[in-house]
């Protein structure tokens, strides 16, 4: 005989079910809010010995600029320019305006200005300004912070209508090179501004979620996608339009030339995440232009093969200075004493002319070059 269910315990086992389902979508809305604030509710500032300096640059000039972002918060930048080329005296000679945009965690503009410097001896106007939570620009929230990824698409919005609307800058086309969550900014921004005339994007990711994917996959594995759809939600809530947005998106939406430039070691911005996505999508329009490097990583495609052999040898000396602490300076109590000591240690040994020109001017001459022929 079949057991008949009352309609009570029906009920019950509703409200059951349903409760389950609320406490598991609580649960994965809470870790993804976790983990999200963990990685963006954060304030970055340059480490003080790897900081490069105009003044390590001849014939460097800048003129500041204060401008405003989204959310009302003041941004810092910086028009760069030669006293070599003539632009510093004749800035409308040069031959584009070039915005240069920075990566994630690593503080503002100035730990690439030997590339800024670069672009600006081959008589570019360079404009460069910390993104909004990093160095001399103010952040969002209690903890003045970055905020999320689209924060990057969206201070270059905002940086490329100052240049086009303050009436500070010479009217000359504009270009954008930018590196990492630079490299996703200068392709995402096409979405809002399709007057731009070329892009070199290097070791970038393709989109917000993509890079979440990819850093999740680390912690969670593939587990990592039952977060998603609350991720996208969330983003939706927070940036409006420019969740929408993508590199796929922005190139199709602009006639610029685009340059997509990726190291095949990366393991910070895993290829599937960019330089794959765009290839698939891209590889057979001829706007698009496509450089791998077989053995580079994601930080060593910027620099030359002489810094890259002085870096090496300088981690080598700071790894044999560590083992001759006669404290454990790992330890959390002993972290401050490290810190102020290793800043010491690197003040006093490490060759700051080297670091402070060591870029990669074979890539950046090609960059250069792609550049010019695009203009």
């Amino acid at each position: 005989m079949r057991t008949k269910i009352s309609a009570q315990a029906k009920k019950k086992i509703i409200i059951g079910i349903l409760s389950f389902v609320v406490l598991c979508i609580a649960g994965l809305w809470t870790g993804m809010l976790i983990a999200y604030n963990a990685n963006f509710n954060r304030r970055f500032a340059t480490y003080e010995p790897y900081r490069k300096y105009p003044s390590d640059y001849e014939a460097l000039c800048r003129t500041h600029y204060n401008f405003t972002s989204n959310k009302g918060q003041t941004l810092t930048g910086y028009l760069y320019s030669s006293t070599k080329t003539g632009t510093a005296d004749h800035p409308e000679k040069a031959k584009a305006i070039l915005v240069f945009v920075h990566g994630f965690g690593i503080g503002g503009h100035s730990s690439h200005m030997d590339i800024v410097n670069f672009f600006a001896q081959k008589n570019f106007l360079v404009f460069a300004y910390d993104a909004t939570g990093n160095d001399e620009s103010e952040g969002l929230g209690k903890k003045n912070a970055v905020g999320g990824m689209p924060q990057g698409v969206i201070d270059l919005d905002y940086a490329i209508s100052f240049i086009e609307e303050s009436g500070n800058f010479p009217k000359l086309p504009l270009v954008l090179c930018g590196h990492s969550w630079g490299g996703y900014s200068v392709v995402n921004v096409l979405n809002y501004h399709p007057e731009v005339k070329a892009v070199a994007e290097i070791a970038g990711f393709e989109s917000s979620g993509r890079m979440f994917v990819a850093g999740g996959k680390k912690i969670a594995g593939p587990a990592i996608y039952t977060f998603m759809p609350f991720f996208y939600v969330h983003e939706f809530i927070k940036y409006g339009k420019y969740n929408f947005s993508t590199g796929i998106k922005g190139i199709n939406s602009s006639a610029a030339k685009v340059l997509i430039i990726h190291g095949m070691q990366d393991k910070t911005v895993p290829v599937a995440y960019g330089y794959f996505a765009y290839y698939k999508a891209f590889k057979d329009n001829p706007r698009v232009t496509f450089m791998p490097y077989y053995d580079m990583d994601h930080t060593d495609i910027l620099r030359s093969k002489e810094a890259l052999a002085y870096i090496d040898k300088l981690d080598k000396h700071y790894d044999r200075w560590c083992r001759t602490l006669n404290y454990n300076y790992r330890a959390k109590d002993n972290k401050e004493r490290f810190e102020k000591e290793k800043i010491k240690f690197l003040k006093k040994n490490m060759d700051h002319k080297c670091w402070s020109h060591s870029q990669n001017n074979e890539l950046l001459t090609k960059i250069a070059d792609f550049y010019d022929a695009s203009l």
